[in-house]
């Protein structure tokens, strides 16, 4: 595979594998401000409601190892197209849904498609930016793209909702599908010959179908816990999720072509990545949760003002992913910029927890603890990712990548469950205070930045001590002109 330098083709490459990234991930968030429009025009009550964000989390999080492995397999080219067939497919269902079975049809779809994409993207962006600094600017955009998405989705969903129709918050992503995959065989290295070849052993499909259960049943519980708490049907999912685990473990071991490679987790840093981004997901996204909650059920400001609040985010995100974050890798390596990040992370969230009440100020209590969090986010993306990708064998990236974003999406899930059920918790043992939902949710906050604080203990226990990967580029490149 060529390597890709920051020329014009390579820009174009980073272009199209970032730009696909942002739409997956404004995905996860851009819905939640279009529920009530979606709720009237199909007759959606609020149970319905919550399955047309959770059928998207559920599939997005439950199929990205098999698709990582897919991507090793069936070759990355091949998966990421794939992949974004499925998704453009389902984002125009959801658009022209007409009713609700429709919808949360397009949105599994939608999430299939997205567990295609993502693990065979990052395994492309890890094989085709090889060079060390180079490498980490192609990294330091793709975590910005990640963030932004995820951190634009409310603000845009609100815009496309009332001055299109919330029908756009899926039709958007239709033409950017189109193009890019008409771009993708113009730009993309072609893949080799299937690993499948006559005579040898083929993929799991056993192992494949217990892992996507257990992710699914893990998802959904997670997902369900904090309404529901201990019913019938959790308690199904949590039998469900012992008993697939267990199935899934015995068949990695014992087949020869395993979803998940034992060898893989023999590498230290993809199991310290996997840790890492577990905490990652665990905690960013419960504060995006709990900021919208504070901002609009506490602190008065609409869904879309809210959405507005939360942009600083993705601007200094952005910014920091494609300048500081890069020069931070060369110079320190990703062990020290992960425990940087994590520490802001934890700051940011320390800072909501203390600060927020009902009369707190947007410039005083909401803007700081922002920053400091937008500046830790792409390091944390790039940092716990990065490495564990590049230790991967030629031959596993793809189920690394899978396997690093399953670890992300189930720490998201399993945060949101931990840091919701505390503020409700905390809110009912306030007995109808005035300020009790207003606790409750710092309450949240503060068990993300806990959470935070694991992460900067991952980073520095779990990760390879190494030198700063610019004195092995700066020794590549002189070694290049003899």
């Amino acid at each position: 595979m060529t390597t890709k330098t920051w020329g014009a083709g390579g820009f174009a490459v980073l272009l199209l594998l970032t730009s696909v990234e942002l739409v997956v991930f404004l995905e996860v968030s851009i819905v939640n401000v279009a529920l009530p429009a979606i709720g009237a025009t199909l007759a959606i009550g609020e149970t319905g409601l919550a399955w047309v964000v959770n059928a998207y989390q559920l599939t997005f999080g439950g199929f990205q190892l098999v698709g990582g492995r897919a991507a090793d397999v069936l070759g990355r080219r091949r998966m990421f197209q794939a992949g974004l067939v499925l998704f453009t497919g389902g984002s125009l269902m959801c658009g022209l849904a007409p009713d609700a079975g429709t919808l949360l049809a397009g949105r599994a779809v939608q999430g299939i498609g997205a567990a295609l994409v993502v693990p065979a993207e990052l395994a492309l962006l890890a094989a085709i930016f090889t060079e060390p600094a180079v490498h980490r600017r192609a990294f330091g955009v793709w975590s910005a793209m990640a963030a932004a998405g995820a951190a634009s989705g409310v603000a845009l969903g609100g815009i496309l909702t009332e001055g299109a129709g919330w029908p756009w918050i899926f039709l958007i992503n239709v033409p950017i599908g189109v193009v890019a995959l008409l771009a993708g065989p113009r730009l993309l290295p072609p893949d080799g010959p299937l690993a499948t070849g006559a005579g040898g052993p083929r993929p799991d499909l056993v192992g494949a179908l217990a892992g996507t259960g257990t992710l699914l049943a893990i998802v959904f519980l997670a997902s369900e816990l904090p309404a529901r708490g201990w019913d019938a049907l959790t308690a199904v999912a949590a039998a469900a999720t012992a008993a697939l685990a267990a199935v899934f473990a015995v068949r990695q071991r014992r087949h020869p072509q395993p979803i998940l490679p034992p060898a893989l987790l023999r590498q230290r840093d993809v199991r310290a990545g996997t840790v890492a981004n577990a905490l990652v997901g665990a905690a960013h996204v419960p504060a995006f949760v709990l900021l919208s909650l504070m901002l609009q059920e506490v602190m008065g400001y609409s869904a879309i003002a809210a959405g507005f609040a939360v942009l600083p985010i993705a601007v200094v995100n952005m910014v920091t992913a494609r300048t500081v974050v890069p020069w931070a890798l060369g110079r320190l390596g990703p062990r020290v910029v992960l425990a940087a990040g994590m520490g802001l992370l934890m700051l940011g969230l320390a800072g909501y927890a203390l600060l927020l009440h009902p009369a707190a100020g947007f410039l005083t209590a909401v803007l700081p603890p922002g920053l400091a969090f937008a500046v830790g986010l792409p390091a944390v993306f790039v940092a716990s990712t990065s490495p564990a990708v590049r230790a991967a064998p030629e031959d596993q990236k793809g189920a690394a990548s899978g396997l690093l974003n399953t670890a992300q999406r189930l720490g998201a899930a399993l945060g949101v469950t931990g840091a919701l059920m505390t503020s409700a918790a905390w809110t009912a043992s306030r007995d109808g205070a005035a300020s009790a939902l207003a606790d409750g949710l710092r309450a949240g906050f503060a068990v993300a930045a806990g959470l935070a604080a694991l992460g900067i203990l991952c980073a520095l226990l779990m990760f390879t001590r190494r030198r700063a990967d610019h004195a092995a580029g700066s020794t590549r490149r002189q070694g290049a002109t003899r």
